[in-house]
């Protein structure tokens, strides 16, 4: 994914000024100094959730780590580790100073050891390090991957050992980099908490819905003719989200990412919201929209993504080891034309199996996807199943 900025009627994060400290002053004023209650209130009156696929409330990290005995570290999480996401890569070029500032408000307030913002390997580091030398924020460039990115495994990377999910009963929040209490927030979410505290809650719910308040970064991808991240209100619909990178011949939409779940076309003026996608197992997530126009075959991209979801397991596991390598090789056969009936109850029982079963949330992630599939495409599996595929382009059948 080309880390571009599609540009868009809201500009709350996409029209920073690049590394120029001092521009960026002159365009949002100087930091404020909030001691710990009041910025607890802000992030809190905000409704603010975390933007690196969760979407869980950032109020309820920050009083977890805020009670904590030991003086605690803040990480800024910028790892995008999902392969359909460009939106880390192209805020922290565009505007790494908010990001920053959200780093720093809270290491403040938090009174922190340390302040660290972590990247992948597909990001250039060299920009944000050379803002963050004057603030002593800490700048890491770590190893990526799809389960790198998330927390528990990312503060076993920043402790020195395997990028792998540890044991989920142990939360960061209480011991984590350095067995310190840790907050480790997605970038937009700093760059969102930035904004929150120079403008306020009430201007930040000023967008979005009453649920889901603030602006989301988008990216978008597959069958459009003008790829990259967009901004917009959280509650808005998919087709507006869409428009701007003009999408052509839609199916489907993937909503999420890799972890995600399909919106057929026919219900694409679904409003991005929790509730409004719940009926389709969906979630904003990580902010991915993906188009999958109707010449492309959704059983043969399925299968691709769960080969990849599979070799990208933390092989820790029976379900990571066993059951997604197997669910991958079902899919396979469904896309070729295997004509075994049995072949669908086969991947949801499979499915079923690794839910709720994995040492993280990769395995559920990944079963909610497949489910997605075989539910929305459900013509084109009962198609192959009988040796052909209705997408006008696939070859893999005949």
């Amino acid at each position: 994914m080309t880390a571009t900025a599609v540009p868009s009627a809201v500009n709350r994060l996409l029209d920073g000024t690049g590394g120029d400290q001092a521009a960026h002053v002159a365009k949002y004023g100087d930091l404020p100094h909030l001691p710990l209650d009041a910025l607890v209130r802000a992030v809190a009156g905000s409704r603010l959730t975390g933007r690196g696929g969760a979407g869980f409330p950032t109020e309820v990290k920050l009083r977890a780590v805020a009670a904590g005995r030991r003086r605690p570290v803040v990480v800024g999480n910028g790892l995008e580790g999902e392969p359909l996401s460009a939106k880390d890569a192209v805020l922290l070029s565009r505007n790494p100073h908010l990001v920053l500032d959200g780093l720093e408000v809270l290491g403040r307030a938090l009174h922190a050891r340390r302040a660290i913002l972590a990247t992948g390997p597909d990001i250039d580091p060299g920009p944000v390090s050379t803002a963050a030398r004057s603030r002593r924020i800490e700048v890491a460039q770590v190893t990526g991957g799809f389960v790198a990115g998330q927390e528990t495994a990312l503060v076993n990377q920043l402790n020195g050992r395997a990028p792998l999910p540890r044991d989920p009963f142990t939360r960061v929040t209480e011991s984590g980099v350095d067995g310190r209490p840790t907050l480790v927030l997605n970038v937009e979410t700093l760059a969102q908490v930035a904004l929150v505290v120079r403008w306020g809650a009430d201007w930040f719910r000023s967008a979005g819905d009453a649920d889901d308040s603030g602006t989301s970064l988008f990216t978008l991808s597959g069958s459009v003719a003008h790829p990259g991240v967009v901004e917009a209100a959280r509650g808005a619909r998919l087709r507006d989200v869409l428009e701007p990178a003009q999408p052509w011949d839609p199916a489907a939409v993937l909503v999420g990412g890799y972890h995600g779940a399909w919106v057929p076309a026919q219900d694409l003026d679904v409003r991005l919201t929790r509730r409004d996608l719940a009926p389709y197992r969906a979630t904003v997530g990580a902010g991915v929209l993906h188009v999958l126009d109707s010449g492309t075959c959704p059983v043969a991209f399925a299968a691709e993504v769960m080969d990849y979801l599979a070799s990208e397991s933390a092989r820790q596991c029976g379900p990571c080891l066993n059951g997604l390598p197997r669910l991958a090789s079902d899919l396979h056969r469904l896309a070729v034309g295997v004509r075994d009936r049995s072949l669908p109850a086969e991947v949801e029982r499979m499915s079923a199996l690794v839910t709720g079963r994995g040492a993280c949330a990769h395995p559920d992630g990944s079963a909610r996807f497949v489910a997605s599939t075989l539910d929305v495409f459900r013509g084109h599996v009962a198609a192959h199943l009988e040796g052909w595929c209705p997408s006008r382009r696939h070859e893999g059948t005949s």
